[in-house]
Parts: structure tokens; C-alpha cells; sequence
């Protein structure tokens, strides 16, 4: 059985609550988790930045350009979402917190490009230099045999008892230039290499331009055939 929560809350605070509780309730039961949805139009700064001298000056040109500035819990440097980017949380049952993550990892990777080629695009693991969110866990367009446009960055949190496999995935090729727009002066700001150029997409790699289509293929992909249980964010 596969715990399935779909749709987003009324706010961003809430909204995270929402993946916290998934987190939680796996950690409790044993159940996996699975959420693939559109979260609130923002920026999502990594620890690092919180500490970097230009953090006001980069929130203030997110706040500028109608995105709401947050920090998260996972990943490295800043992340953007449009309001109709994809995030990807899969939680996970653990017995010990040091061990598996790599793993994880590799597995959330390895499904991704799956997934993705399957849909029609051409992916490959890694990413171009001066990606946002520059890691070792990328999902990036391939362009004559080199990796392009990065449309996908992996992290990963762990808590006793579960671990949070996450993802944010960018699909429309409209949102190509939405987040060079707010990602460029942000990068400027935390003085963090960024290349705008680096910004990719599954449309752009040759996949389906519609989130809605990529959402539920990711979603069926993660609950791999098993039977789920369905909880709509926001209904409580």
C-alpha cells in the first residue's frame, strides 16, 4: 500500500505542513508516501544562502518579481517554482538514519530518466556548469550527446523512521524563461555562478509540455502497481 496525497493547500506554510505530515505518518506506519504536485508560486533558499551576505538582497528580487521567498529544510542553493512546476516528495521507511542514503538516491535518479524517457524525453543524468541548485543528483535535456538544460535536482532529508526523497522538475517550456527571469538576479544577488542558458525542461527535451500529463505518469511510476490510498491536500 502506498499513501497517495494530491493537490496543494491554501498557503505555502500550509502546503509544506502537508509533505512534513506525509514524512510523519511514514515514519509512524510504515507506509510509503508519495506527492507529485504544483506547489505556490516561490523561491525556496537553501541553508547556505540564509547565511550569504546578498540572502535579503536575493529574497527582495524574488519578492520583486511576485515570488514568496522561503527557506527550505533540504537540497543546497535556491530553487525556483512557477506555479505550475512539478515537486516530487517520496517518503520512505527506515531503520537507520545513516544508512541507504545513497541508494535512495540512485533510485530516485535512475526512475526519473525512466520515466521521463518513456514520456518521449531525451534525459540523462547530471547537468550543465552554472546550473541552479548546482548537485550531483541532476536530471538534465541531452544535446548532442552532452547533457543541456537541467529540468530536475534531487534531495533528500531523513528523520528517524522515514527519509524524504524530493525533486522539483520543471515541464512547460514557457517555464524555461519564468525561471531565468527570477533565478538570474537571485543567483547575482547570493554572488553564486549561474548560467540562465542551463534552464531546461522536459518539453524542451522533447517530452510532453503539460504538467498534468508528467504529474501522473511520476505519480504511477512511484507507486509502481501497488494499491493506494488518495488524501486531497486542503480538504481538511
Amino acid at each position: 500500500m502506498v499513501c497517495v496525497y494530491r493537490g496543494r493547500a491554501d498557503d505555502p506554510a500550509a502546503d509544506r505542513a502537508a509533505t512534513a505530515a506525509l514524512l510523519d505518518r511514514t515514519a509512524e506506519t510504515g507506509i510509503p508516501g508519495v506527492r507529485v504536485w504544483q506547489p505556490h508560486r516561490q523561491v525556496a533558499f537553501g541553508r547556505r544562502d540564509s547565511h550569504a551576505a546578498g540572502y535579503e538582497a536575493a529574497r527582495t528580487a524574488a519578492e520583486k518579481r511576485g515570488y514568496h521567498p522561503r527557506e527550505r529544510r533540504v537540497g543546497g542553493r535556491a530553487v525556483a517554482y512557477t506555479g505550475r512546476t512539478l515537486a516530487i516528495a517520496h517518503t520512505v521507511p527506515i531503520d537507520d538514519i545513516r544508512r541507504g542514503m545513497c541508494d535512495r538516491y540512485g533510485e530516485a535518479s535512475r526512475l526519473l530518466v525512466g520515466v521521463l524517457s518513456e514520456l518521449g524525453a531525451d534525459v540523462t543524468r547530471g547537468e550543465p556548469e552554472d546550473a541552479y541548485c548546482p548537485g550531483s543528483h541532476s536530471i538534465s535535456g541531452v544535446d548532442g550527446g552532452e547533457s543541456s538544460g537541467k529540468l530536475a535536482g534531487v534531495a533528500q532529508r531523513v528523520q528517524s523512521g522515514a527519509a524524504l526523497v524530493a525533486a522539483c522538475l520543471t515541464v512547460a517550456e514557457a517555464d524555461v524563461a519564468a525561471l531565468q527571469s527570477v533565478l538570474d538576479p537571485v543567483y547575482r544577488a547570493l554572488d553564486v555562478p549561474f548560467d540562465p542558458a542551463t534552464v531546461g525542461s522536459v518539453a524542451t527535451a522533447g517530452g510532453p509540455d503539460d504538467p498534468a500529463v508528467v504529474r501522473q505518469a511520476v505519480e504511477d511510476t512511484l507507486v509502481d502497481g501497488r494499491e493506494r490510498t488518495i488524501r486531497t491536500v486542503g480538504d481538511d
